[in-house]
């Protein structure tokens, strides 16, 4: 299990100011959206269950209380003082390891725009990426610098001010790009904003399979995406992502099929078909593998949680997860899911 190191001298104040301003939006157990569509203020009053989802490109940041994330056979915890960085959308298990009604966890969430990412990089004056060697990590700990936090305070707290948030608050987030890039996060940005590295072409094939993770992959279709050597391909795909393309695909499914049965009221045999898979025993044993109950007891636990008082036990992972319907003919409309 790797510790991330935390500052313990400099910016206790601003990361005191970070605390305040999100438990001032956030005075209620949830993930609460904002007036600022790329930011999401998270609290929690106790510890959490593990929770599948997906981080997606973006900034989180624990301003008070302590996570844990696992990513393949990796375990990494974070607290206040870090900052995690994803630049491609990874499937982890998450969840909150310290909180308290008396010091409740407070997070946040700032989804970050690729193109605003690309503009910026080409315009600045920073060192490229190696093109050689190995891909770089897509998702990165590091400690918060004075500056990058002071650009995230005064986000949240221009939530008290609406009128200027239209005018504002995207200069704001173009400062925070900035200063990623300038940090210790900006090798991962820019290596994603470099055209042709392998972390660029790797994020384009994931983005393909959130689309089209019901066809059934044939023989190296995904490292001709990529424009690679299927050896290659798979290398940085486990690198980037930390599962292998199948094991990717298999997330997708999974957790489609399981909001298809919560949300859309369809049976485990229904579900299945409808995420691509054949055969009804495939499809219960590796959904009884990766959420560690059948389909039909999953869900009927699910359906007994959403049914009793709310307990911050079960509430869900923030600024993660995402819920993507899935269509016909394959086609899926994405967007955010909340507690």
């Amino acid at each position: 299990m790797s510790k991330q190191t935390r500052p313990h001298t400099f910016g206790a104040t601003l990361m005191s100011a970070l605390a305040h301003a999100i438990e001032h939006v956030a005075q209620t157990d949830g993930d609460h959206n904002t007036a600022i569509p790329a930011l999401t203020l998270h609290r929690r009053q106790a510890p959490t269950d593990a929770l599948h989802c997906i981080y997606n490109l973006g900034l989180g940041v624990v301003a008070q209380g302590d996570k844990q994330v696992l990513l393949g056979g990796e375990s990494i915890d974070y607290g206040p003082g870090q900052s995690m960085l994803t630049t491609i959308d990874l499937p982890v298990v998450s969840h909150v390891t310290r909180a308290s009604a008396a010091e409740p966890f407070l997070g946040m969430m700032l989804t970050l725009d690729v193109r605003s990412i690309v503009q910026l990089s080409s315009e600045m004056d920073e060192p490229r990426p190696r093109r050689e060697g190995s891909a770089y990590r897509s998702i990165s700990f590091e400690a918060l610098d004075v500056a990058l936090l002071d650009a995230l305070v005064r986000l949240i707290k221009l939530l008290d001010e609406p009128a200027l948030v239209p005018r504002l608050a995207p200069l704001i987030q173009q400062e925070i790009i900035i200063r990623l890039l300038t940090g210790p996060h900006g090798p991962q940005l820019r290596h994603l904003a470099t055209a042709g590295s392998p972390s660029q072409q790797i994020a384009k094939v994931v983005a393909w399979l959130k689309q089209n993770f019901v066809q059934a992959l044939h023989g190296d279709d995904l490292a001709d995406r990529a424009h690679m050597s299927p050896s290659t391909f798979r290398q940085h795909f486990r690198a980037l992502t930390g599962v292998s393309p199948l094991q990717y695909q298999k997330q997708l499914r999974l957790q489609e099929a399981r909001q298809l049965m919560l949300n859309e009221n369809l049976d485990a045999g229904s579900a299945a078909v409808h995420v691509g898979y054949e055969s009804a025993s495939q499809f219960s044993r590796e959904y009884s593998r990766l959420f560690g109950a059948p389909p039909q007891r999953d869900i009927a636990r699910m359906r007994l949680v959403v049914a009793a008082p709310p307990s911050p036990k079960y509430l869900q992972d923030w600024g993660g997860l995402q819920r993507t319907p899935v269509h016909s003919r394959g086609q899926r409309v994405d967007h955010k899911a909340t507690s």
